[in-house]
């Protein structure tokens, strides 16, 4: 009966979506105040009905309802009850379930905290929401229902991927999906100004606040992505350029760029026109890994589906909301005026350049990741392009980001001075030299490719810093003027230093993991030590253990450093009898400059292992920076300016757009 009810449910939400599509449009066009307050209505109706299906799917994880075909194929009895809920997502019916409920959050959040946006606006914002939802919800009810039954219900299920049954991976799609599908806002926001004409400052602070919620959410999916890979996969890495990786870097890449074009908007009513490409295409990209995972075109850990039928829905709802989002941008693109001049040097070139290089760097990716999959289609070769291509091509153009990202901290609005900003930049630079020596001294480092990285992060760790000490009127002021001016300073701006810092930080630690890291794979006998990175670890014992749906060995590690125990690790090896497939757990030990990193393969002869052993430097530091990146976009939430509309200045600037016709 659940089961049914959430199907119902399901279809009930595709209802309420066609309504919140046409009512408020018309409304919009017969100035109906009614229809267009619907909206907000008819979002709420939609996101109550699709979390009363999600629950009901959950349920019948929970219960074991094997009649399901859903539950069937990806949960098991024994599963621990975390992994059974967890399970509703990690399969594609369920996925998709999952990602138009936040679509549907989305909505809904919009017609709670939207206030300040004209209910006009709104409710065309909302309808261009629910456009997305009737595709979505479409694509699920024709072909990947996720009630569906079985005539004949197995007395057991099949079990869900070993390597899926981890917190992590728990925790990695909802985040992930709250970046992909919360940036159909920033798109949504975008065509709505086209059909209504609505282009002005309030316009990009009022879509501001959903692109950084979205892309905080995307940076902690991706983060926490690629720390599962790291501890689960047992390879000592944390980023593979799998396709389906990419496919979420790609709209990060560009929601930054979207992100900082839209201060532009908002500031100097500037880069209109690029800022409304920017949040089309950082959605297309969104919906473009959507497809990729599951159009089955791509062999991946992450891919969901193989069916080429749902690809091609998903390809036919991918040409549909792009291609007409920029049908309806060519038609009004000639009478988009933009607002503010500016000169080259000032913060809107900046921030011009910081936004064509994350262009190009999003072109690099998608050249990479897509390029094979053409190949292959066009002539039937098969390719693959991995790390050596990316390190080469995108690595020095995010390093130019990284540059810009210092220097343009120092520039003015509309036309900055050369003096000062060549005084703060070679001040910069100088502490970014010298703290690379002292580094490199140090530590005893001498690769270049190393150093340079380290001296691009430094460099951005002291234009932010010294960035700060200007804002603070160092070195004139007195410590009470400074440290009070410091306190004054808005929270979107602290958030802005948050997140600089934090890619620095994040950078640094890539570059150690990826220059430094020192790896030894062996047959190694209990008793006899290996010497890794300067540690000495020892295979002490290899015992067996149970879990609640795994069997396991479990070694023990000595790990030491001139003589002294640093930690003992615990490396194990699982065997899951339902599916009939193994898992490694690397064990790991996190120090403040690094981890080690310790992993157990098979047996190998009497008292002996494949093992593999890491040093891996950097690693803490990589987490650390991910985590200041997401958070930054949280504190620059919390600044009231974000909710409320754009001040006005002193001559109204006229919409650049008149209402349709």
């Amino acid at each position: 009966m659940i089961v049914e009810l959430g199907h119902f449910a399901l279809c009930l939400a595709l209802v309420a979506a066609l309504i919140q599509m046409t009512l408020p449009l018309w409304g919009v066009w017969s100035g109906s105040a009614s229809a267009m307050k619907a909206a907000d209505n008819a979002a709420q109706v939609q996101f109550a009905a699709i979390a009363t299906a999600f629950g009901a799917l959950v349920y019948a994880y929970v219960v074991s309802d094997f009649s399901v075909a859903n539950v069937a194929l990806n949960s098991h009895s024994a599963k621990p009850l975390i992994y059974k809920v967890s399970g509703v997502w990690a399969n594609h019916e369920g996925s998709m379930l999952l990602w138009v409920l936040i679509l549907a959050l989305f909505g809904l959040l919009i017609s709670i905290f939207g206030g300040a946006v004209p209910v006009r606006f709104r409710s065309t914002v909302l309808a261009v929401q629910a456009m997305i939802g009737v595709g979505f919800l479409a694509f699920i009810l024709l072909t990947s229902n996720p009630f569906q039954r079985v005539a004949m219900p197995p007395l057991d299920g099949n079990g869900m991927n070993p390597l899926l049954q981890d917190l992590g991976v728990a925790l990695h799609p909802p985040l992930l999906y709250v970046g992909y599908v919360g940036f159909s806002t920033a798109f949504s926001f975008a065509v709505a100004a086209l059909i209504s004409g609505r282009i002005d400052p309030s316009w990009a602070r009022w879509m501001r606040p959903w692109v950084l919620l979205a892309w905080s959410g995307l940076t902690a999916g991706i983060a926490l992505g690629s720390w599962w890979a790291y501890y689960e996969l047992g390879w000592g890495g944390f980023w593979f350029w799998d396709p389906v990786e990419n496919a979420s870097f790609m709209p990060w890449l560009l929601g930054t760029a979207l992100l900082h074009s839209a201060i532009v908007v908002e500031k100097r009513f500037a880069l209109v026109k690029w800022t409304i490409l920017l949040a089309i295409f950082t959605f297309g990209l969104s919906l473009i890994g959507t497809f990729l995972v599951r159009s089955g075109i791509l062999s991946s850990v992450h891919a969901f589906a193989t069916d080429p039928a749902r690809g091609s829905f998903i390809l036919g709802l991918l040409a549909l909301y792009i291609g007409g989002s920029l049908a309806l941008f060519a038609w009004r693109a000639p009478a988009i005026q933009e607002g503010g001049q500016f000169e080259p040097v000032s913060r809107e070139g900046g921030l011009l350049l910081n936004n064509l290089l994350l262009a190009v760097a999003t072109g690099i990716v998608f050249v990479g990741t897509l390029y094979p999959v053409f190949l292959d289609a066009l002539t039937g070769q098969k390719i693959t392009v991995g790390a050596p291509y990316f390190n080469m091509t995108f690595l020095p153009v995010f390093a130019l980001v990284m540059v810009a990202a210092g220097a343009g901290t120092f520039l003015s609005w509309k036309k900055a001075r050369l003096g000062p900003l060549l005084k703060y930049c070679l001040l910069t630079l100088a502490v970014a030299v010298v703290g690379t020596l002292v580094v490199a001294i140090a530590l005893g480092l001498s690769e270049p490719a190393g150093l340079f990285g380290i001296a691009v992060a430094l460099w951005l760790v002291a234009a932010s810093a010294i960035d700060l000490g200007r804002r603070a009127g160092l070195p004139g002021a007195t410590l009470a003027v400074a440290t009070q001016r410091v306190m004054g300073l808005p929270r979107s701006t602290w958030g802005l230093y948050l997140a600089h810092i934090g890619v620095a930080v994040a950078a640094a630690g890539v570059v150690a993991i990826s220059i430094w890291r020192v790896e030894e794979i062996q047959i190694h006998e209990i008793g006899k030590p290996v010497t890794v990175g300067g540690y000495t670890f020892t295979l002490a014992d290899v015992g067996q253990a149970k879990g609640p749906n795994y069997q396991a060995s479990i070694a023990t590690i000595k790990v030491e450093q001139d003589g002294q125990l640093v930690q003992l690790l615990f490396p194990e090896r699982r065997w899951y009898p339902v599916e009939k497939k193994p898992t490694t757990e690397a064990a790991i030990s996190t120090l403040w400059h690094g981890d080690l990193y310790a992993v157990l393969g098979d047996p190998n002869g009497k008292n002996a292992f494949v093992t593999r052993y890491y040093y891996n430097p950097g690693v803490p530091w990589m987490w650390l920076g991910a985590l200041m990146i997401a958070l930054s976009g949280l504190i620059s939430l919390t600044d009231r300016r974000l909710r409320v509309g754009a001040p006005t200045p002193a001559r109204k600037p006229k919409l650049v757009l008149q209402p349709a016709e």
